[in-house]
């Protein structure tokens, strides 16, 4: 599957999801349901915990990457945003973690092979996403104590490397490093992935994706796209970009920035417009559409497609759109690694 990887990246716009919370959100699951029979009698409560429904709903979960696939997408990202024992300490379930991200990915890789099999000159991917947890190692979270970290550099690398041999075990394409606020967090996971990779004789592709988190153009750490870039990369790398926190427009200038630095792959998936006064997102597919065709006027991505707020509605327009253009020129494979 990497060769068909390289392969399709070479030859066209690979078309990555659409947003996982945003699809679960119509289920609207009871307490209960996120529960499940399982669960039933844990005094903690877990409505909120989606990675939890690869285990007590996983029908659903298939269902969404299934209506993925269907819009036009060529990766789909497993149900594992949170599955880190750090994230997951939150509802005292860091004993599931292997798990959940065992499950989830056996749960993606079994629909990727289903429309694969109908479909074997569009191979379908699963990348393993690994999430930025909700700890920074860069930042104090104590105005009163700019030195505290609330969490270190080997507690992340231990974790991410959890999460990324349970994902691999589970038989993802490749790994997403994503929402990256704080690059020495990112710093961890890639190192953790690496060490993997090492231990198990694996050159698993590995994509990243920074968030740009405001009009500064700056991740939370306070890092450019510039700097974010030069930053990571030391690490043999399959794709760069950007996702979440911005719509498609406010995400072209930093995508300009990582598309004229590299040579690697890269990637765009922003959120569906900016959010209204509820927390919601008002972008039609249309529009967002429309927003993202510059990022192909200019050849800017290898890789599209949608977070926060986006449905298939958004990624089919999407991957109409994108079919009609070239993908942004790369060198050779070994270049990209």
């Amino acid at each position: 599957m990497k060769d068909k990887l390289y392969s399709a990246l070479q030859n066209r716009i690979l078309i990555l999801d659409g947003a996982m919370g945003t699809m679960l959100q119509r289920y609207q699951f009871s307490e209960e349901d996120f529960r499940g029979a399982r669960f039933k009698n844990i005094a903690t409560s877990v409505q909120g915990n989606n990675d939890l429904l690869s285990l007590t709903q996983p029908e659903a979960i298939a269902t969404i990457h299934a209506k993925y696939f269907e819009a036009g997408a060529d990766i789909v990202e497993t149900n594992t945003f949170s599955s880190t024992s750090i994230a997951m300490a939150d509802y005292h379930m860091e004993d599931l973690v292997y798990e959940l991200n065992l499950e989830s990915a056996k749960i993606a890789t079994k629909v990727a092979a289903e429309f694969t099999a109908r479909e074997p000159n569009k191979p379908r991917f699963v990348a393993g996403a690994m999430g930025p947890t909700n700890k920074t190692a860069s930042m104090s979270p104590d105005v009163n104590d700019p030195g505290y970290r609330a969490i270190s550099f080997n507690q992340l690398r231990e974790a991410y490397k959890q999460q990324a041999e349970a994902l691999i075990d589970g038989g993802v394409d490749l790994l997403l490093v994503e929402t990256v606020f704080d690059t020495l967090n990112a710093k961890a996971a890639l190192f953790a992935i690496e060490e993997v990779k090492q231990e198990r004789h694996t050159d698993i592709p590995v994509m990243i994706s920074g968030t740009i988190t405001d009009a500064s153009g700056r991740t939370l750490s306070g890092q450019t796209a510039e700097a974010f870039l030069i930053s990571i990369s030391h690490v043999p790398l399959l794709s760069v970009g950007f996702n979440c926190a911005l719509g498609a427009t406010q995400l072209t200038p930093h995508l300009e920035v990582l598309a004229n630095r590299t040579n690697l792959a890269v990637s765009a998936y922003p959120n569906a417009g900016l959010p209204n006064a509820f927390g919601e997102y008002d972008e039609t597919p249309e529009q967002m559409a429309s927003q993202i065709e510059e990022y192909l006027d200019k050849q800017l991505v290898n890789i599209i497609g949608g977070c926060c707020g986006t449905t298939p509605e958004h990624i089919s327009a999407i991957a109409k759109i994108a079919a009609t253009y070239q993908p942004r020129p790369l060198v050779s494979e070994s270049k990209i690694l």
